[in-house]
């Protein structure tokens, strides 16, 4: 039997800076929609580790709003279902080219983008996002998922520990 799980949530937050510094702007994914290129669902931004397919994406006020199918119809598709089931995957990240940019003052004393263009490739289901606000919920298909603020302590640290190496290796480069 198939297994499968309605996911929804945004994968990019209008105005919020992310932990590399970028700020996403309205209607920086306008071009990239409009193009009518399907996007892909990947786990963790490998190429080739397909877990679903998105059904809706479109920008609103808030942000990048996304619902998709995650299927067991592929290794991928599996591991993220486990993942989910588990409570260890709720992340939304987005794998872009930035056409349209500027720098920007990010908060700590780092440099940013401000994104105004995107290109957008590809959404992936990651444990840790860039952007810790981007987070999905089961919609329907499963039961066992947990609210956002109940992430497990793992999760947690494993934003810190990404800040903490940034921040230590931090040397300007992007």
């Amino acid at each position: 039997m198939r297994r499968s799980v309605m996911i929804e949530g945004y994968a990019s937050l209008f105005g919020v800076e992310d932990l590399a510094g970028d700020v996403v702007r309205a209607g920086a994914f306008t071009r990239a929609l409009r193009s009518g290129r399907e996007i892909g669902m990947l786990l963790a931004h490998v190429g080739g580790r397909t877990a679903g397919r998105w059904a809706a994406i479109r920008e609103d006020g808030r942000g990048l709003y996304v619902r998709g199918l995650v299927e067991d119809a592929t290794p991928a598709g599996a591991l993220a279902l486990d993942l989910i089931a588990g409570d260890r995957l709720d992340g939304l990240s987005i794998g872009f080219v930035a056409r349209d940019w500027s720098p920007r003052s990010a908060a700590g004393g780092g440099v940013g983008r401000e994104l105004r263009d995107i290109d957008l490739r590809e959404i992936s289901l990651v444990a840790a996002p860039m952007l810790p606000a981007a987070r999905f919920r089961a919609v329907a298909g499963h039961a066992g998922a947990r609210p956002a603020e109940k992430r497990s302590a793992a999760r947690k640290a494993a934003v810190e520990n990404f800040r903490y190496t940034r921040v230590a290796n931090a040397d300007g480069a992007r």
